[in-house]
């Protein structure tokens, strides 16, 4: 709970709040050495579901197929899944996406979607889930599951 708060009132603070020289100064004392820091496409085929609205938006009404990847941040065998499958949608190139959904977060996601264990991977398209696994699963497993859902 108290990490919680803490999270809460640091993304409540500005940039300028957070660096009194202004967000470009914090940017180049979080960069030493002139390194930038950048997103890969891998990130943007990966987005954190932020409550059950943002879930229908990006997930259920989205046009493309998604997994979604139910997890707790107590749980190993998530730690392990999550990093494995997000470099497998990022191998599919924009072809499928990948929702996490922290159980913990969206309990009522949770229900909803019968998630009884964690972690628990979803394939969903056009808003019905076509296929799910429970536990963890290597690398051939991962891509047969995806190749599956989007038909290659």
């Amino acid at each position: 709970m108290a990490q919680r708060l803490a999270l809460q009132r640091l993304l409540s603070l500005t940039p300028r709040t957070l660096h009194p020289q202004g967000p470009l100064a914090l940017r180049a004392s979080l960069a030493p050495h002139g390194r930038a820091f950048s997103t890969s496409a891998g990130c943007r085929s990966t987005f954190n579901v932020q409550d059950g609205s943002d879930f229908q938006d990006r997930v259920v009404n989205n046009p493309k197929p998604v997994v979604v990847d139910f997890h707790a941040q107590w749980c190993g065998p998530c730690k392990i899944l999550g990093p494995r499958l997000e470099k497998m949608v990022a191998k599919q190139e924009g072809k499928v996406l990948m929702a996490k959904v922290d159980i913990d977060d969206h309990t009522d996601l949770a229900i909803e979607y019968e998630v009884s264990a964690v972690p628990t991977v979803l394939a969903m398209k056009n808003g019905d889930v076509v296929d799910k696994f429970v536990g963890i699963k290597d690398e051939d497993q991962l891509e047969a599951f995806l190749k599956k859902l989007i038909g290659a």
